[in-house]
């Protein structure tokens, strides 16, 4: 597969549970990916802005996307928008998300167009 992963800047340094965050980067990229794989070329971008009190991570793809819709139906436990037979997966990946940068007194947001990609973005207080 051909996948350009962009990274738009030197990503910061956060005070955070090493193994939970993994866990988060992990299941946005494993998503982006899989929901990138009938593209001929795959366009994976990470950036990260500094506001007063936040960082925010933004994951954004050129994957199928989802009608907006059914976003409040995504970070529910074992929620899919696709069939078992067309993108593997149990549906607890962003609900895996939601629940680790809760705990690190962040949130997670969603958006997606059918077709054109989808753009998952999570924020971190900065610790001082």
């Amino acid at each position: 597969r051909d996948i350009e992963f962009i990274i738009e800047e030197v990503l910061p340094v956060v005070k955070a549970d090493y193994i939970l965050l993994k866990q988060v980067v992990n299941n946005i990229l494993s998503n982006s990916i899989k929901f990138t794989r009938q593209k001929e070329k795959a366009v994976i971008t990470v950036k990260c802005e500094k506001d007063e009190n936040d960082y925010r991570f933004t994951i954004r793809d050129n994957g199928v996307g989802f009608d907006m819709k059914y976003a409040s139906k995504l970070f529910g436990i074992f929620q899919r928008m696709h069939t078992q037979n067309e993108y593997e997966g149990s549906g607890i990946g962003l609900a895996t998300v939601k629940k680790i940068i809760d705990k690190h007194g962040g949130q997670v947001n969603i958006s997606s167009v059918e077709n054109e990609g989808t753009v998952v973005s999570f924020s971190l207080p900065i610790q001082q």
